[in-house]
């Protein structure tokens, strides 16, 4: 979230930012409230300093003032007790107001409604070009004899699937070369949970707004993740880190959940969107420096790019515009790798900068030697997420005999074969 001080400074800023972003907020409700609470917490000191003051004195009043200056004492207790209750009341009224105001994206954020708008940056590899009449995934993976999500519908309903064979062996390949270039490059491995408590997905700002996406165990309440994001980003919650320790870089592999609500009938055909899938995502959490984390920035979008680079995967990367992006980000980059059957690029990545706007929330600060406490910045990306990189794997290296050619970086994961053939 945003500081109050900074909204209350720069609201036609925050203003503007809601505007691109196209997020409704209720600023001036949110200022009027502010104002009455920084005013009334005013006058409750007031009272609290008059009431110390004059308890003092009435041991030295003549004994015939004593009842009425304790009687002028009690009504100012009972003016404080109001006082304390409408800040109470004011605290319950602000929060969700608060919560909703969007983060202010950079000035280089695009101007657009929806990912239709969002800027081309660049194209990095060649889109295959086939000979032959190319298959989806789906007739890939079932002639393979590596994809069934006949008996995942059956088992677990729509929008679920079986790996089997060689299909859990290339998903395991695929995350496994993702965690070891990561790895190499100085990002510590976490295993994370999946179940989280509120308060994780409250500070990494998927709640309030975003419970109708997530799976909730009522039972306990907790939720289940929809991305190794929210227990990354959320470890060092409530801590005061050393400056000396930033950046932390991490990277976890989990199993991801999403519900997927408000998407009946869209992408229906294959594992493109579904419930349960698997991602290694990467997290860094930075000195509050805007330079250093446009630079982070940049190097965990090349981060990704080397996995699909090593994958041999065509791809371009793009600026989301402003209606595209989220409440919390500031700047977003997606990348979008080429899949044959949907003859376009299509999402495989995020890569998103908050700012202090996930560790305000958290509470996860940092120690600065010359200015003292500071919030940390944030920031995130996929590595990579399966099955869906697997639709680009099978369909851009399928060959005419039905074969798909294993990319070299993948072939030492799969006992060095560089092939899988039909069952």
């Amino acid at each position: 979230m945003l500081d109050l001080r900074y909204i209350r400074e720069h609201a036609d800023d925050v203003r503007e930012g809601a505007r691109k972003k196209r997020i409704p907020i209720e600023l001036d409700k949110l200022l009027a409230l502010d104002e009455e609470s920084r005013k009334l917490t005013f006058r409750a000191d007031e009272i609290r300093a008059e009431i110390n003051r004059r308890s003092k004195e009435i041991g030295k009043l003549p004994p015939e003032e004593r009842s009425k200056a304790g009687a002028d004492v009690n009504r100012l207790k009972d003016e404080l007790k109001g006082a304390e209750e409408r800040l109470r009341a004011l605290v319950d009224e602000i929060k969700p107001l608060h919560l909703s105001i969007p983060n202010v994206p950079s000035k280089l954020v695009p101007e657009g409604k929806d990912d239709t708008e969002n800027v081309e940056v660049r194209r990095e590899g060649a889109v295959p070009q086939f000979t032959f009449k190319p298959k989806d995934h789906v007739e890939l993976g079932e002639s393979l004899g590596i994809l069934d999500i006949e008996r995942g519908v059956k088992v677990a309903g729509t929008r679920n699937y079986f790996l089997k064979g060689d299909g859990a062996l290339l998903e395991r390949a695929v995350l496994n070369l993702a965690i070891d270039t990561m790895m190499a490059r100085g990002f510590t491995l976490l295993s994370v949970p999946v179940l989280v408590r509120y308060p994780a997905m409250e500070g990494t700002a998927y709640f309030p707004g975003g419970e109708e996406q997530a799976y909730h165990c009522e039972k306990d309440d907790l939720f289940l993740a929809g991305t190794a994001e929210v227990p990354v980003t959320s470890f060092h919650s409530d801590e005061v880190l050393a400056e000396s320790e930033l950046p932390k870089k991490y990277v976890a592999w989990s199993y991801c959940f999403r519900r997927e609500a408000g998407a009946a009938g869209k992408d229906t055909r294959g594992i493109y969107r579904i419930h349960q899938f698997q991602k290694v995502e990467q997290v860094i959490i930075a000195p509050a420096d805007a330079d250093l984390s446009e630079r982070f920035h940049q190097e965990i979008v090349g981060n990704a790019e080397a996995v699909l680079r090593a994958l041999e995967l065509p791809y371009r990367i793009v600026e989301v515009c402003g209606g595209d992006l989220g409440l919390s980000q500031v700047r977003k980059y997606d990348i979008e790798t080429w899949m044959p059957s949907r003859e376009r690029y299509s999402e495989t990545h995020s890569a998103s900068m908050f700012f202090d706007y996930q560790a305000r929330r958290l509470k996860l600060r940092y120690k600065d030697a010359k200015a003292g406490m500071k919030f940390c910045y944030t920031l995130n990306n996929t590595v990579i997420a399966s099955p869906r990189i697997l639709i680009p794997l099978l369909e851009c290296h399928q060959q005419a005999d039905g074969s798909v050619r294993i990319p070299k970086a993948l072939q030492s994961y799969l006992g060095g074969r560089d092939v899988l053939k039909p069952a």
